[in-house]
């Protein structure tokens, strides 16, 4: 009862304040006295204003008394305007919104051409235009985030998903996640930049405060060409080439509060699996800049099977000084589907006082593109309701709340060790499948691995079992944690047992400084990228009787140490002592092909009972560095994220030796160098590529496994790389200890072809071709072609790709089909 009282308590306390900073405020609902969400209120003459909640209430900040002239506008229905008397504060006025009406008849229609492609290109033609004017700017930006489910499962997976942070009711129902920001930003076109200072963060029910609600994130700018949408490049309808991807419809006009005559028109796709918007955009007449859009696209168009469908709403409205058109208002609207929650979410954001002559110096923009001003994310609960623009419904009150309560009792050791209690029990499974025992309030846990989960097969240790004990210290919120662990590796064949140690320290989250120690006895194999998996090796072995992968043995030392020295640059360093032992097949073992043989572990000779190389101990040293050029970063209270820039690549250089043997034949030296990049083309797909190249000082007879190999591909599934593996290279026939170089390039169409072909169009498949390769010593060139079709699937769910590949080296042609699975590529 206590409790109920406080909370009621806190309740009131956060309406009255509300109430007491308000200056005009009220309701907003149609003509069926249904509330409105998400109108544009603001003083005549201005961009600052506010937007009504869920609700249809608002609260709008004005300090000046007597005659103000408040206009409300909402797209789909008629502006308002309502000229009041203030006398004192804080002013009610409650108003009622009708729907807007259009009129086909208002526009002179030319038989030679639609009337709505007319308005189209001219929107197109004044695009450059419209948006000089709003070429540099800063502004006030808000934002909320609010996702609620319905239904919850209390299991996926058959593990327990717990009740989501508190907001679930008696119906697994409720909110999950609840945000704000506000921040400033700084915009400029020539040259771009961007920049944005988080002012105020919070997140309910969470210490940190730190939200999803950047302002870069939900820039969908119409303007350009191309406009990302959940990590798909949506095509504009007002891009250069949208008459190859929508049809459009004049469905009449309207005038807008100032007498502008505003079109509204309807998107048609021209085929229904392209990446396009449906619904409206409305276009201002003479002035041929946007009024809103009202736009929908669903997950099939941007393959992500997780998302039903996606709303987004734009209204603008015009800055008489300047001349803009600006977004004052813009709301997200998703639902989501996916192993069993149904969740409905909305990110509303809001712009106002507009600045369209600010005046930057130098200094004003830099690498750094995000950042939290002190203290952004430990604002109290009278500051947010002097600065939220958007009032909160009654829902989301009662949710800050219920969840601050609840945070600071699950915060508490006595709950924690609770849950603890309920986690830690140790089953019958528990050896077979692992088992973790946690103390959250002390931040450490153990955890073993299973045994099921472990068991592999290969012909040098048969059947064998690698299992690992690992503590782990987590020390501070700001990313400092450690690990020790312990494993221990059984081989049922070569009845060997192989212990491993490893130490692992992180000290922050900022420029990430990662320490790693590690030794032990292993069976590794001798392209230490592990061009076949465990799993797929055992597969093969035990079906086909094929055994891709070899194997040597390696009873070591090592270090590893990375930093990012500066957003965009990260060094590499490390340094082993092995002795290094060559390994026999031990069994000719498989569930089937019993009269078959298995190659032997030589990878130079498969055929030769020969060990690959002589029994040896040798130290190797490796120092790289990482190259991400026209990068930035975003800084968040404890962390810091590098932003890479697309139009730039990213270039790796680093140096190996190996030293400290006692035959010096098997020391070398070599450079090695990497260039990878993304492009988009826009409406002809991505282009992605990936070079390397390298060279050894002196050509020398050193062990087989410090060789350069190239990550080749036996099996009939494509690699888990496609960029950085051949797709149907023979295992270690190229290796090389001389120079080398390689390239791997892919273009997706992304529907760029096939969509424009009846019938195939429904399948909504892409085109992606490609090609490989790869330069070593005084060989002919091995090369790759390959032509396939990605995004294969039904409905929202395309996760599978098939290639053809032909390979060419020294006149020998090879041809293979190759399927791939892609999920949330």
């Amino acid at each position: 009862m206590k409790n109920i009282t406080t909370l009621f308590c806190l309740f009131l306390i956060s309406t009255l304040c509300s109430s007491i900073t308000a200056q005009i405020k009220g309701k907003v609902v149609d003509k069926n006295n249904q509330p409105l969400p998400f109108v544009s209120v603001y003083l005549q003459n201005s961009l600052s204003g506010t937007t009504t909640n869920d609700n249809g209430l608002y609260i709008l900040e004005t300090k000046k008394t007597g005659k103000q002239t408040v206009v409300f506008q909402f797209l789909g229905f008629k502006t308002l305007k309502k000229e009041i008397q203030i006398d004192s504060f804080p002013f009610e006025l409650n108003v009622k919104l009708s729907e807007e009406e259009v009129q086909l008849e208002e526009v002179t229609v030319n038989s030679n051409e639609n009337p709505a492609n007319g308005i189209i290109r001219k929107v197109i033609a004044n695009k450059e235009k419209n948006t000089d004017k709003s070429g540099q700017y800063t502004s006030d930006f808000y934002s909320r985030g609010l996702f609620k489910i319905k239904n919850a499962p209390k299991k996926i997976l058959g593990q327990e998903i717990g009740d989501l942070g508190g907001g679930l009711d008696s119906t697994r129902s409720g909110i999950i996640y609840l945000s704000e920001t506000v921040s400033k930003i700084w915009f400029q076109k020539r040259p771009k930049n961007f920049k944005e200072v988080i002012v105020a963060s919070k997140v309910s029910g969470q210490d940190n405060g730190i939200s999803f609600n950047r302002a870069q994130d939900v820039n969908f700018n119409l303007y350009k060409n191309l406009v990302p949408v959940a990590d798909a490049n949506i095509f504009s309808p007002i891009s250069n080439y949208t008459f190859s991807y929508y049809k459009f419809k004049l469905e009449g006009t309207f005038y807008d509060k100032n007498g502008k005559l505003i079109s509204k028109i309807k998107l048609i796709p021209r085929r229904e699996n392209d990446r396009v918007f449906g619904g409206y955009i409305y276009v201002v007449e003479d002035d041929w800049a946007i009024y809103g859009a009202d736009l929908t696209i669903n997950g099939e168009q941007i393959n992500n099977p997780a998302i039903d469908v996606l709303h987004i709403k734009q209204n603008y409205n015009y800055e008489p000084n300047s001349g803009v058109w600006a977004l004052i208002l813009q709301t997200i609207d998703f639902k989501v589907g996916l192993f069993g929650f149904n969740i409905n979410g909305r990110f509303s954001a809001s712009y106002s006082n507009y600045n369209f002559k600010p005046t930057f110096s130098e200094d004003t923009f830099g690498k750094e593109i995000l950042s939290f001003e002190d203290n952004a994310t430990k604002k109290d609960s009278v500051y947010w309701n002097d600065l939220r623009s958007v009032p909160l419904t009654l829902e989301e009150k009662r949710d800050y709340v219920i969840k601050d309560s609840i945070k600071v009792v699950r915060k508490s050791k006595k709950y924690l060790d609770s849950i603890d209690n309920k986690s830690n029990k140790f089953t019958l499974l528990s050896p077979i499948l692992g088992y973790s025992y946690n103390n959250s309030y002390e931040k450490w846990s153990v955890s073993y691995d299973g045994l099921l989960t472990n068991t592999q097969f290969n012909t040098v240790q048969g059947f064998n079992i690698d299992t690992r004990v690992t503590f782990s210290k987590r020390v501070n919120d700001e990313g400092k944690r450690w690990n020790v662990s312990a494993g221990l590796n059984y081989g049922f064949s070569d009845k060997r047992l192989r212990p491993t140690v490893s130490f692992y320290k992180k000290w922050n989250n900022i420029s990430r400084p990662r320490l790693s120690i590690s030794g032990g006895v292993d069976v590794v194999q001798f392209d230490q990228r592990n061009p076949i998996s465990n799993f797929n090796n055992t597969l093969y072995s035990l079906i086909d009787k094929t055994n891709h992968a070899k194997y040597f043995e390696k009873t070591f030392a090592a270090v590893n140490f990375s930093q990012e020295v500066t957003p965009g640059i990260d060094v590499y360093t490390s340094l082993e002592y092995a002795d290094r032992k060559p390994l026999e097949n031990t069994t000719d073992y498989s569930f089937f092909s019993r009269r078959k043989t298995f190659e032997t572990n030589n990878p130079i000779d498969p055929t030769s009972t020969l060990p690959a190389f002589t029994e040896h101990s040798i130290f190797k040293a490796q120092l790289a560095a990482s190259f991400s050029f026209g990068s930035k970063y975003i800084s968040y209270p404890k962390s810091r994220f590098t932003v890479t820039n697309s139009k730039y690549p990213t270039l790796t250089v680093g140096y190996r030796k190996t030293f400290g043997s006692d035959n010096s034949e098997f020391h070398s030296d070599m450079f090695f160098s990497r260039l990878q990049q993304n492009v988009s083309l826009g409406n002809i797909g991505t282009f992605d590529y990936n070079a390397r190249a390298g060279a050894f000082l002196e050509q020398k007879n050193i062990p087989f496994m410090d060789f350069y190999h190239p990550l080749a591909n036996e099996i009939d599934l494509a690699a888990a790389n496609r960029l950085s593996s051949f797709n149907i290279m023979p295992y270690y026939a190229f290796s090389t200890n001389d120079s080398y170089a390689e390239i791997h390039a892919q273009h997706n169409f992304e529907g760029f072809i096939l969509n424009k072909i009846p019938l195939l169009n429904k399948l909504n498949f892409h085109t992606v071709v490609g090609a490989k390769s790869y330069f070593s010593g005084g060989r002919k060139p091995y090369t790759e072609y390959s032509i396939g079709l990605d995004n294969i699937g039904w409905g929202k769910w395309r996760f599978l790709r098939l290639d053809f590949v032909q390979s060419n080296f020294n006149g020998q042609k090879e041809n293979r089909l190759l399927f791939g699975i892609s999920l949330f590529d």
